[in-house]
C-alpha cells in the first residue's frame, strides 16, 4: 500500500454510470440567486403589482374591505339570538350564551345538568434528598433528623365534568394540576348551573 487512501483518485465508481457534469453558466455581472441587470425578478423577489392593481389587497390573515374583524362573534344560527359568544369552557366543552357545544353535539343551556367528579388525589411523602442529608447530618450531630421533617405534595389524577341536556350527554376530564384544581373547576360549574336554571 503506497497511498493513504487507495480511492482518492476522485472517480466515481459506485451506482449506475454518470455522465460529465459542466458547471452551470453564469452571465457576465450574474451571481447566483440575483437576476441579471436589466433583467425581470425571479420568484422570490417582490413582483411589480400589474396594471388592473389599483391597491395591494390585505396580508395574509387580515380581513379585506367588508370582511368582518376576526374574533369570537360567529354568526347568528337558529335558536342562539346575539351569535356564539363563548361564556365557559370545560375541557372541550364551551358554554355559549344559551347553548353548550360539545363534539358530541349542541345542546341547549336551559334545563342542563352539571356534575363534577373529583378523580384526584394528592400525596405527601418525604423526598429523596432529605433523606441523604438526614442520613449526611445524623452522622455528624442529631441535627440531621429534622430534615425528615421535609415533606412535598403530589397531585395526580382528573377532575370528571359531565352535562346533560336536550337527551344528550358528554363528559370530558380535566388533569388535576394542584389541590386548588378542583375547586377552581367547581366555581366554574356553579356559573354554569346558574345560567342553566
Amino acid at each position: 500500500m503506497t497511498e493513504p487512501n487507495p480511492y482518492a483518485d476522485d472517480s466515481y465508481k459506485w451506482g449506475p454510470p454518470q455522465q460529465p457534469g459542466h458547471p452551470p453558466t453564469v452571465a457576465d455581472g450574474q451571481g447566483y440567486g440575483y437576476p441579471a441587470p436589466g433583467a425581470a425578478p425571479a420568484y422570490g423577489y417582490p413582483q411589480p403589482l400589474p396594471d388592473s392593481a389599483t391597491q395591494p389587497g390585505p396580508g395574509y390573515g387580515y380581513p379585506g374591505p367588508g370582511q368582518p374583524a376576526p374574533g369570537y362573534n360567529l354568526p347568528a344560527q337558529p335558536g342562539m339570538p346575539g351569535g356564539g359568544v363563548p361564556m365557559l369552557s370545560f375541557g372541550d366543552i364551551t358554554v355559549m350564551n344559551d347553548s353548550i357545544v360539545t363534539p358530541s353535539g349542541t345542546m341547549p343551556l336551559k334545563g342542563a345538568v352539571w356534575t363534577a367528579t373529583d378523580m384526584s388525589r394528592t400525596e405527601e411523602k418525604i423526598p429523596p434528598v432529605a433523606i441523604v442529608l438526614a442520613i449526611v447530618f445524623a452522622l455528624l450531630c442529631l441535627i440531621g433528623l429534622l430534615f425528615l421533617l421535609m415533606k412535598e405534595k403530589k397531585t395526580t389524577g382528573f377532575i370528571q365534568v359531565t352535562v346533560t341536556s336536550g337527551g344528550r350527554h358528554h363528559s370530558t376530564m380535566i388533569p388535576a394540576m394542584g389541590p386548588e384544581t378542583f375547586p377552581m373547576v367547581m366555581a366554574q360549574l356553579n356559573t354554569a348551573r346558574s345560567m342553566s336554571a
